[in-house]
């Protein structure tokens, strides 16, 4: 394993947009703890992405692709029944599920796809969960011709076979991971193994802002298209900017897309809301690292984990497959740490309550992801003023979650 820098002599960021610092750390999180045969892939990548941060002719292409093939800009929408129904904050959607594949995967995709061409990249590898991010890595290689193999642990195959079918009609190679649980964690393991057998020519998709630097600052800027578009979307149509944000958090890309904007902006309530799963007090029963876990090293950063007493990883646990990941991505540790954003649980039960309603209350389906955000939602709008103005982000559309809610629901079809 390498790291570059002594945690003890890690500076104190003086602002909260500002990081990561030059050896990848947010405070005491981040960093690159790689296997040496990996160093020289992860610097690679961090000379590339560095070639092109402010590369107007990549950032220019990377606007197209991502408004002319991803549908952006995604609306801001006043969910008004909903607001009526809970009756208190006045609550803004940000429609990332309707992006083309549905989630806001894509943003992340477009711009590493350009970067993997730029470095002579011919062959994809790529992780997946919930399948989205699998389906927007197949999607963009497809776009271009390029060979893909997606690494999806076989739990998670068998609960999100509609984005199963995708990817294999996408042309994508999926690869069943059985060890562990068969979840993200296991599915990412295998993934970083294949990164180190085949040097010369694969480029690692990283769909979270996790990893190893530059990964999860990255994942993060390429991300942040949703936050900066909030931010004109809700002074055009407020003319202000909102008093709270609301997003759920796995590895946590959508999360701090929405919220990189605006870390500066003190005056704004953050809300990161994770997987409470069976309850925080059961047991391996949920996957709830911001609440429950402690510092530790997992998959080449240094985060906050669920894990035991011995440093062993733990296996979390969601209804939700794209937020059962047992840590979260570095610059949400040091935002917890720094106190900017407050971190929270929502259980199975009340992210499956919150679709239901979503869905009846305005014929919005979301995936269960998003879903944990909207019952964080429904239990701060009621405490907040009429006149507060939250904007949640409703990252995923919730067809491939249908058979496990209709499952977990008892629904006949």
């Amino acid at each position: 394993m390498a790291q570059f820098k002594a945690l003890a002599d890690q500076p104190e960021l003086d602002k909260y947009r500002s990081g990561p610092d030059n050896y990848g750390y947010f405070g005491n999180f981040g960093g690159r703890y790689v296997a040496e045969t990996l160093m020289p892939l992860v610097l690679e990548l961090e000379r590339a992405y560095d070639s092109v941060r402010c590369d107007r002719c990549f950032q220019n292409e990377l606007r197209e692709l991502l408004n002319h093939y991803g549908g952006r800009p995604s609306p801001l929408y006043l969910a008004e029944r909903f607001t009526e129904h809970l009756g208190g904050a006045k609550i803004y959607f940000k429609r990332d599920e309707l992006n083309h594949t549905g989630s806001h995967k894509i943003n992340n995709c477009l711009g590493q796809i350009l970067l993997a061409l730029r470095m002579g990249k011919t062959r994809i590898i790529a992780e997946t969960g919930a399948g989205q991010h699998g389906v927007a890595v197949a999607t963009v290689c497809a776009k271009y011709g390029i060979p893909c193999e997606i690494y999806m642990g076989a739990t998670d195959i068998e609960r999100q076979s509609p984005n199963v079918a995708r990817m294999k009609l996408l042309g994508a190679q999926l690869n069943p991971v059985t060890s562990g649980a068969g979840t993200l964690k296991d599915a990412m393991n295998d993934a970083l193994r294949d990164w180190v057998t085949n040097v010369k020519n694969t480029y690692y998709m990283i769909g979270t802002a996790a990893g190893p630097h530059p990964y999860p600052q990255m994942v993060r800027d390429f991300q942040s298209v949703i936050g900066n578009e909030v931010r004109e979307q809700m002074l055009a149509c407020e003319g202000r900017l909102p008093d709270s944000l609301v997003a759920c958090i796995g590895g946590g890309s959508n999360a701090i897309g929405l919220f990189h904007s605006f870390l500066n902006d003190k005056q704004i309530n953050i809300y990161g809301v994770e997987a409470g799963g069976h309850g925080i007090e059961v047991e391996n029963g949920h996957a709830a690292s911001m609440t429950c876990g402690q510092p530790g090293i997992l998959h080449g950063n240094r985060t906050y984990l669920l894990q035991d007493d011995d440093g062993q990883i733990l296996e979390g646990h969601s209804l939700s497959a794209g937020l059962d990941y047992p840590g979260v991505g570095p610059e949400h540790a040091w935002l917890k740490d720094k106190g900017r954003v407050q971190y929270v649980a929502i259980t199975d039960k009340e992210a499956l309550d919150a679709l239901r309603i979503c869905t009846q209350l305005e014929g919005i389906i979301p995936a269960l992801e998003p879903s944990h955000a909207i019952a964080y939602v429904m239990k701060l709008a009621p405490t907040l003023p009429k006149q507060h103005l939250l904007v949640m982000n409703l990252c995923g559309r919730g067809d491939k979650d249908l058979f496990t809610v209709t499952r977990a629901i008892g629904m006949n079809i």
